[in-house]
């Protein structure tokens, strides 16, 4: 059975989520990629060549004039040197505003894919096909896009949403499980800020959390992919939510020093074991300013061991950490800013925190839980 998740706004789509998509795949998407589609570039890393030469060849026995344009793996296709090799593709190959483009792979393809999209003649039809647990429940879903520059990631970019995401859960049978885990951390997130049912679920079986095919994994990433297009129909252009909640910004929860410790690991690290650690950092910080109760500070640490991630971090880096900060996109101006919560499933913001607090709550992630 397939589930239809509807994203609703001004650009209306659907999120499919089930087994044996891909086989049919193009049952549905020449819907997705609109009548007046003629060409079609699938953008896929290498590891998805296999798959999208047989999407790409399926296209042509359509009548599509199809080409796969492979990128590197991970977050190395996230720049733009690879983006401006996917817009002199697409300018060769004749690509008009009636075509479009179709990502097959994990996040960072996602991501490159969208921006490639969003900027070929100010914006072609994107469809993507997320192919990692973390691309189906973050990466894919809302429409952002960018590319990392040496200045920090996710630095270029724009909103651009898909005309479809197609979600097949068979393609986390063959996901390597330190992948798998990493995703992880965006559904989790989803448990603090959103859906505490996320939380319960994985502190009920973290073993069917981390298994491809449970019922339990299934359930999780419905569940973080409607907390994604709840938020994000509400505040597309992250401009603000309503009655106090941050609106779109509570995505970022962990993510400003999970974005530092990637940039300083040089993006060797995964994106998810980052955002884990700064989960637990934004929880002490909240702890340390008398917004979080101890409880729920706490629970952060057993819910992201219960499915592997981590909760420490090396000592020593301070100042680079703190200086990677200062260029995330929720500063404003020398004023750092991190979404916190103010009690489970409600976030808020941090603006200005003292010094001292940030330090200590780095302390205490340096330090064994």
């Amino acid at each position: 059975m397939t589930t239809r998740l509807h994203v609703g706004g001004a650009s209306p789509y659907d999120v499919l989520v089930g087994h044996d998509l891909l086989g049919g795949l193009l049952d549905g998407l020449p819907g997705m990629l609109g009548e007046g589609a003629q060409r079609v570039a699938v953008i896929h890393p290498v590891a998805m060549a296999a798959r999208a030469t047989a999407l790409r060849d399926s296209l042509l026995e359509r009548g599509y004039d199809a080409h796969a344009l492979e990128v590197p793996d991970g977050e190395g296709a996230k720049d733009v040197a690879v983006a401006a090799f996917c817009w002199d593709v697409l300018g060769r190959a004749g690509f008009t505003r009636s075509d479009a483009v179709v990502t097959l792979g994990g996040g960072a393809t996602t991501d490159l894919g969208g921006f490639v999209a969003a900027t070929w003649l100010r914006g072609v039809r994107v469809v993507h096909v997320p192919t990692t647990l973390l691309a189906m429940v973050d990466a894919a879903v809302g429409g952002k896009t960018g590319i990392n520059t040496a200045a920090g990631k996710n630095l270029v970019g724009s909103f651009h949403e898909p005309a479809g995401v197609v979600c097949d859960l068979d393609t986390l049978e063959t996901l390597p499980r330190n992948e798998l885990i990493s995703g992880l951390a965006e559904v989790v997130k989803c448990g603090f800020i959103a859906d505490p049912r996320i939380l319960e679920l994985v502190e009920a079986d973290p073993d069917g959390a981390r298994t491809p095919g449970s019922a339990v994994l299934r359930e999780l990433v419905e569940r973080a992919i409607q907390v994604k297009i709840d938020v994000v129909v509400d505040d597309l252009t992250e401009t603000g939510g309503r009655d106090g909640h941050p609106g779109r910004e509570a995505l970022n929860y962990g993510h400003t020093l999970g974005h530092a410790v990637e940039r300083l690991e040089s993006y060797r690290f995964r994106h998810g074991a980052a955002v884990a650690l700064g989960m637990r950092y934004v929880a002490e910080l909240a702890r340390l300013t008398g917004r979080l109760d101890d409880e729920t500070a706490d629970r952060h640490t057993r819910v992201l061991e219960l499915v592997g991630l981590p909760t420490t971090y090396r000592g020593g880096v301070w100042e680079e950490l703190h200086a990677a900060m200062k260029v995330d996109k929720k500063s404003r101006g020398s004023t750092l800013r991190f979404v916190v919560l103010d009690g489970l499933a409600r976030p808020g913001v941090l603006a200005g925190p003292d010094e001292a607090v940030l330090q200590t709550a780095y302390d205490v992630l340096v330090e064994h839980p």
